[in-house]
């Protein structure tokens, strides 16, 4: 009988089939979507906080596309282990590319930010390189524990958390990309929304998220060809990237980058966690689907080329994709994570990347982001108990604060000011909205998992994550009142804004703690209804 298994087993690795028919729409998919985060990167880095051109594209944006390029080789020989293993020759590799959250939160939160402070870019670059070396560790380390983590913390803050950001990074910030020029804009938009959303199926089975960016794409170079550009464009006479061969070698430049990389770990870190959760999550989707992956290879893989991003010059994690079983659908094997990781990889290295990257238009490619961002937010909502609504909204909130904060300091930096040189109510206001948004991740998953245990009427556990809030609030980790929202020690500290805080939340903790035993039975009864 082991023989005939043998045999078997034998016969499926010699007819598995790494390259099928539907790979190529499995393909298209899955590189646009990894060029799209690369596209936005590039133009949130030079666009809003001009950078320069050459290091994001010649250096950040190869750098980037290694982990990519291992990532999905790794994904594609665990395919063909897996064959082998059962015997069956329609396995699906699991899908891997550059985590969209992230893209905002290191260009907006981190590398942008940094080059703002230092105006030194390579300062900056190398603090990026180092968030992300910082980021592969913690999540080869989490993989370990990656179950563990997933148990404690309930997944109404989880997945709230990462909605306020999905929704406020990537979906309102890239609407803004879309309205910025309206017309290849909306008809790429639309052309995603008529295919992944009302289900028309499209000639010859192409990907909706290939021909809404060529529809998108040609329409704003046609629209630039007849003088009919959008009055809201910001107008640009740099030369288009050259083909340029960057061959991103890992090394220890990080190390300069690490004395400045600490204190944006309060915001790389809640990303991390939620990719490592994603992962288990697209884990149990692959296997639902018949693929029955190891989880901890598949997280130890997407901390691995992490960690090789950052030290090869990149600047976003990778992560495993959700969309396994719709790749399944297609009729996917494994070539098609080969090819996206060849194409995002070596196209990096020979310069064709960053030439993309340049020459495509962030409106024909930015309505991919808003579709995801909207999947993000239905996820959260969909994907937790009903009971945990109001944990899931609540844990929203922090990320509508960053973003206003994001957008009112753009203005004001433009303009040569500052928050605290605004006098009155609008300069309170100001200020206040920097404070909510400083460490919104962590906060959000704070508020949501309180909340989410108070539903459950878990009191205690509900006060836990208050005061751990209130320690959060001393050192700057949440509610930082520094304007880069870095860490502080409270006791020098320039104002007691961290002391004031952090007796916010003990004053919460405490409350809810004896609730429970001032609370009749009748009440509790009623807050359960």
């Amino acid at each position: 009988m082991p023989r005939n298994r043998e045999a078997v087993q034998s016969s499926a690795v010699s007819s598995y089939r790494w390259f099928r028919a539907g790979d190529l729409n499995a393909f298209f998919a899955l590189m646009f979507d990894n060029v799209a985060n690369l596209v936005i990167l590039a133009g949130i880095l030079i666009g809003v906080f001009h950078f320069p051109k050459e290091i994001v594209l010649y250096r950040m944006v190869p750098g980037t596309a290694i982990g990519v390029l291992i990532g999905d080789l790794i994904y594609a020989w665990m395919a063909g282990q897996l064959a082998r293993k059962s015997g069956r020759d329609d396995v699906t590799a699991m899908p891997l590319g550059l985590n969209a959250p992230s893209v905002f939160g290191m260009s907006f939160a981190v590398v942008g930010p940094s080059y703002l402070i230092t105006h030194d870019a390579m300062l900056a670059w190398k603090t990026g390189m180092a968030v992300t070396v910082l980021v592969g560790v913690f999540k080869v380390a989490l993989s370990f524990c990656g179950n563990a983590v997933r148990s404690m913390v309930p997944r109404a803050a989880l997945l709230g958390s990462i909605g306020g950001a999905g929704i406020a990074l990537i979906g309102v910030l890239p609407l803004l990309k879309i309205f910025a020029d309206p017309i290849p804009g909306l008809l790429a938009l639309s052309v995603l929304l008529v295919t992944l959303v009302g289900k028309r199926r499209l000639p010859w089975g192409l990907p909706g998220a290939l021909v809404s960016a060529l529809v998108g794409i040609a329409a704003f170079y046609l629209l630039r060809w007849a003088h009919f550009t959008s009055p809201l464009l910001a107008r640009s006479s740099a030369q288009m990237a050259a083909l340029h061969l960057s061959f991103p070698w890992p090394s220890l430049a990080f190390l300069g980058g690490l004395s400045t990389a600490w204190a944006y770990l309060p915001i790389a870190l809640p990303f991390a966690l939620s990719t490592v959760v994603g992962g288990i999550d697209n884990t149990e989707s692959a296997a639902a689907a018949g693929d029955e992956y190891d989880t901890r290879c598949i997280l130890l893989t997407e901390g691995f080329c992490t960690l090789a991003a950052g030290l090869c010059g990149g600047v976003v994690e990778s992560t495993p994709y959700i969309g396994h079983p719709a790749f399944k659908r297609m009729g996917a094997g494994a070539g098609y994570a080969i090819l996206t990781g060849l194409f995002i990889g070596i196209g990096g290295i020979v310069g064709v990347l960053p030439f993309f990257v340049d020459w495509i238009p962030a409106s024909a490619i930015a309505p991919v982001l808003v579709y995801i961002g909207l999947e993000v937010i239905a996820q959260a909502f969909l994907a937790t108990p009903r009971r945990h609504g109001l944990a899931v909204a609540i844990s929203l909130l922090p990320s509508f604060a960053f973003l206003i904060s994001l957008e009112t300091n753009s203005v004001l930096s433009a303009l040569g000011a500052h928050a605290d040189q605004i006098p009155g109510q609008v300069g309170e206001t100001l200020r206040t909205v920097n404070l909510l948004g400083n460490g919104f991740i962590i906060a959000a998953i704070l508020w949501g998992a309180a909340t989410a245990e108070l539903i459950d009427r878990r009191f205690r556990a509900s006060t836990l994550y208050l005061l751990t809030g209130a320690v959060f609030c001393l050192f700057g980790v949440i509610h930082s009142p520094t304007a880069e929202g870095t860490f502080v020690l409270p006791w020098r500290a320039e104002s007691s804004l961290p002391w004031h805080l952090a007796a916010a939340y003990l004053v919460a903790a405490l409350t809810i703690a004896v609730s429970k035993f001032v609370t009749s039975p009748g009440a509790e009864d009623v807050a359960a209804v």
